[in-house]
């Protein structure tokens, strides 16, 4: 399993970074490695999907995510699931003193043989994760 974590102050109120990171087809804004982000099942709430071509190494991967807890203004849970593994990102909004707290749980569980490029992808995961965050610190402090 890969795995990133990482927490960011936001310049905006708990409920504007909440609809912003809920809205996943935000992605392309702040991750690097995601070259199409878009909603594709109704406005950002329990069941919607969205779709993304993703950059894993030198391959384009594509991904539906589905919207699978939705807990407005504190937490979303989005997840693509593909034969070879499960992506599945967890995002929870605090209130702070000038703003707000994302906390981003981003995984990567592989199924069968797929576990042996554990070890590779959290390399890849951790340097795609460091770009992602810094993207998203920016986009979130504007």
């Amino acid at each position: 399993m890969a795995r990133y974590v990482t927490t960011i102050e936001s310049s905006l109120s708990p409920e504007e970074a909440y609809a912003y990171m809920a809205n996943f087809s935000n992605a392309r804004e702040w991750d690097p490695s995601v070259e199409e982000a878009v909603a594709t099942g109704g406005d950002p709430g329990l069941g919607s999907t969205f779709d993304l071509v993703a950059r894993f190494g030198s391959r384009k991967v594509p991904l539906r995510y589905e919207t699978v807890s939705y807990e407005a203004p504190r937490l979303v849970v989005l997840e693509s699931k593909k034969p070879r593994f499960i992506s599945r990102d967890t995002i929870t909004v605090a209130p702070a003193t000038s703003g707000s707290t994302i906390h981003y749980d981003a995984l990567l569980e592989f199924n069968g043989a797929a576990r042996l490029v554990d070890p590779i992808m959290q390399l890849l995961f951790r340097r795609t994760g460091d770009k992602a965050a810094a993207g998203l610190r920016a986009a979130l402090n504007p």
